[in-house]
């Protein structure tokens, strides 16, 4: 069952040319974006896939996630069991390290939400390092270095916090608080969450989420917390969540984009349209208020990412050359990621070992097994799992629990294939030799919980909170 109500750009006063021109910008410039869809008005005006990604399935959300921690923070508020005000010593205090500084007894929830702790940068790593059991309390013990409400500090245990101080006041999971006031209310019944090895959720990342239930809470947003005809969550909340707490800061190598120079609200981003909640690798929920719009993307990037900017130029500009609405739609229909090219040598098997490199998805030295099967192959990676690999077509298996989908073929004496952690923006590429019998396998871009493949093919994936 859709979520959102379907209409075409033409009718909602947008032109599909525009909309096809941003397409050509986006292949012209190499941007790898595993979906986009485009609501105005209330009503999806245009959406696309790029295959092997599809509509139905949930895509990690990376920090995208936090703007979802920020309204169960909200929630919380609004049942009166937490305030801004409300300090981490008093809301956690069994989780206060005994040597605890003036300022971290003084750190608000206010502080959190807008990452004005005053840590010179992102926290995560040294605080579990000083406390491998308790991340609050590493957290707390990492020294100060600016005045608590002055300087905006990107950093995610602020937000791992956050998590715990909601599920403490709440008496529930934050997932299942979620669930329930936000979640099941809109039709939402897929949120899958990355855990800590403890089953916790992270709080600042781990989500999973269609795209169209990211537009869904996109929608909630600009319609200030209604849905429907429940106000789900108060128009007051979204109001000061998204509003400028603190000026963001310029990176010492220049190559932050403008709309990050806008502004940090209570956990979302102000940009130089409104405002959006924003995830690693390029997952984004943008609101746009003004143009009664909301655009979502789930993507493949690189620091140099040139989203959300590259939309301005596109979207926000009237229909004087409206285009045809169908054409786009099935342009949309086409998209597709580069599968990999080769032919399929019938009946030609490989063994390789796996080189050494870092950041590698499996250990050196795994054996690497390519046998023919059913029109592709059966990779396997020593005793760890065999995946299905097809060719001219992406083939699914799940040999760990979460899906993996993989398309190969061969040139030459090379088995190139590449492997999609689908529920992810992330996938390996696999090269081996079947001369020199060894392997290479790299990720187009290293998940931000660690190289491990093995780890992100089990359901759910749980994991230290070692994101840097």
């Amino acid at each position: 069952m859709s979520l959102l109500p379907r209409s075409t750009p033409s009718a909602e006063g947008m032109s599909s040319r525009s909309i096809s021109a941003l397409l050509d910008q986006l292949e012209a410039e190499s941007v790898e974006l595993h979906s986009l869809m485009i609501v105005r008005h209330g009503q999806v005006v245009a959406e696309g896939w790029w295959t092997p990604y599809d509509a139905e399935r949930p895509h990690l959300l990376y920090s995208l996630t936090k703007s979802f921690t920020s309204i169960a923070v909200g929630l919380a508020i609004s049942d009166g069991l937490l305030s801004v005000d409300d300090r981490v010593v008093d809301v956690l205090p069994d989780h206060v390290p005994d040597d605890v500084s003036e300022q971290g007894s003084r750190i608000t929830v206010h502080h959190l939400l807008s990452m004005t702790a005053g840590h010179p940068a992102n926290s995560l790593t040294e605080a579990w390092e000083l406390e491998p059991h308790d991340l609050t309390k590493g957290f707390l013990r990492i020294p100060f270095t600016d005045p608590e409400g002055t300087r905006h500090t990107y950093d995610d245990a602020i937000t791992y916090v956050l998590a715990r101080m909601v599920e403490r006041v709440t008496g529930r999971d934050l997932r299942e608080l979620l669930d329930e006031r936000l979640f099941r209310p809109m039709g939402i019944d897929h949120a899958e969450w990355d855990r800590l090895a403890d089953g916790a959720a992270f709080g600042f990342h781990g989500l999973h989420l269609t795209t169209e239930a990211v537009a869904a809470f996109g929608e909630l947003l600009l319609r200030g917390g209604r849905w429907g005809d429940r106000q789900l969550v108060p128009r007051e909340w979204v109001e000061l969540a998204t509003t400028r707490h603190v000026e963001t800061l310029q990176l010492d190598d220049g190559s932050a984009s403008p709309d990050f120079l806008c502004g940090y609200g209570y956990q979302f981003w102000r940009s130089r349209h409104g405002y959006f909640a924003n995830g690693a690798f390029g997952q984004q929920c943008l609101v746009v208020p003004d143009h009664d719009l909301v655009i979502v993307v789930t993507a493949a990037l690189d620091e140099r990412q040139p989203i959300p900017g590259i939309f301005w130029d596109y979207l926000l500009s009237g229909p004087d050359d409206a285009g045809s609405d169908e054409l786009l739609a099935e342009r949309f229909r086409q998209l597709t990621l580069a599968p990999v090219q080769g032919s399929p040598c019938a009946g030609r098997s490989a063994k390789a070992v796996l080189e050494a490199a870092a950041d590698s998805p499996l250990p050196a030295g795994t054996t690497v097994r390519v046998e023919p099967a059913d029109a592709g192959w059966h990779v396997a990676f020593g005793s760890l799992f065999t995946v299905e690999v097809g060719h001219d077509e992406w083939r699914e298996s799940a040999p760990l629990g979460r899906p993996l989908v993989a398309i190969g073929g061969w040139h030459d004496d090379t088995f190139t294939a590449d492997l999609y952690v689908i529920t992810t923006p992330h996938r390996v590429r696999l090269v081996v030799d079947a001369t020199a019998g060894t392997a290479v396998a790299t990720w187009n871009g290293v998940p931000l919980t660690g190289p491990n493949l093995e780890l992100h093919l089990r359901a759910p994936l749980m994991t230290r909170p070692d994101v840097s």
